[in-house]
């Protein structure tokens, strides 16, 4: 059983509900009927029912529910939620009602009330778009100063050698475009837990650079190093070492000579890029020239499990995302 799969039919057994807020891409029709039709979660789709089947009529939509956010009952409470949770804001009603329109809002305060247990939206939004609705009603959880996204990159078909567990973990990819070292710090241990959580694997991170061990000085390094610095203090027996540079983490030779005595150098399975630059433009190397499938970005540091999508992606993208996010439940 691949990796993928193992991560499916251990969502499958949970029996969550997913929201998948954009019924009018195709895409994502396509992939509330697979992941139906696998067993992964229930879902519900966001919609104009009508219109939903008239751009998809190959879709066979049995056992979704799907939900008119323009017209469905739960607007007035929706509403007033709304304005409370914005009061400091100045939020106006008029303003919650006009909000409510956007299916991510909507799912968003699905999601708030516990009317669904996780959201994935962004297939035809931005990034922004997305995360906006969860950032200001969703919020952080407990204890976690900032959100941050990791994606899993599962290797091809043909294996990869230096991919033994079937995939290896990127962050972050695709929220934050800058960090401080505290901040790099928090996202390293939070994406270790979540490898853990959701891939199963043992992690081993790497805090990527252009520098191994001091081989460079810039600012930039400095800001890596520090980062390894205080996640080594707060996560103690977390197997986590660098700067690294990539081949120095992930190649064993490479390893050994540039960080000897390394715990984590030539052996890293979750790697922590510097900046979003970075961390995107690195994934989608690995997705498009190494055959990986880039699953993510997956968020992390919600209160409630809520997901953006890349606006290139694939149904079958979606379905895996629709797992992840039921996993996220647990945690």
């Amino acid at each position: 059983m691949s990796v993928l799969e193992q991560i499916k039919s251990k969502a499958a057994k949970l029996h969550k509900t997913i929201v998948l807020c954009e019924g009018e891409d195709s895409r994502v029709v396509r992939a509330a009927q697979m992941a139906t039709e696998e067993g992964i979660a229930k879902i519900v789709l966001l919609g104009d029912e009508a219109s939903i089947r008239a751009a998809n009529p190959q879709a066979d939509l049995t056992g979704i529910q799907i939900v008119d956010q323009l017209t469905d009952s739960r607007l007035p409470s929706y509403r007033d939620k709304l304005v409370e949770l914005r009061a400091s804001k100045g939020m106006t009603h008029e303003q919650a009602t006009e909000l409510l329109k956007d299916g991510t809002y909507f799912g968003a305060m699905m999601l708030k009330f516990g009317d669904v247990d996780g959201l994935v939206s962004g297939a035809c939004h931005s990034t922004a778009n997305t995360l906006r609705p969860g950032l200001q009603i969703i919020k952080t959880a407990p204890g976690v100063s900032a959100v941050s996204s990791f994606n899993l990159m599962i290797c091809p078909p043909q294996g990869n050698q230096y991919c033994p567990d079937g995939l290896v973990v990127f962050a972050d990819c695709g929220l934050n475009p800058v960090y401080t070292a505290e901040g790099l710090a928090d996202c390293a241990i939070s994406t270790a837990q979540s490898a853990k959580n959701i891939a199963g694997i043992d992690p081993k991170v790497a805090m990527l650079s252009f520098s191994s061990k001091g081989s460079a000085k810039h600012d930039n390094v400095t800001l890596v190093q520090e980062a390894t610095r205080i996640a080594k203090e707060k996560a103690p027996d977390l197997k986590l070492d660098g700067e690294l540079q990539f081949d120095a983490a992930i190649v064993p030779s490479v390893g050994e000579m540039k960080a000897k005595g390394s715990p984590v150098a030539g052996h890293a399975n979750v790697f922590i890029f510097p900046d979003l630059q970075a961390g995107n433009i690195g994934y989608k190397i690995a997705e498009r020239l190494g055959g990986f499938m880039a699953v993510g970005p997956i968020c992390q540091g919600f209160a409630k499990p809520l997901n953006d999508l890349s606006r290139g992606c694939k149904s079958e993208d979606i379905v895996a995302a629709v797992a992840i996010t039921a996993l996220q439940t647990q945690f």
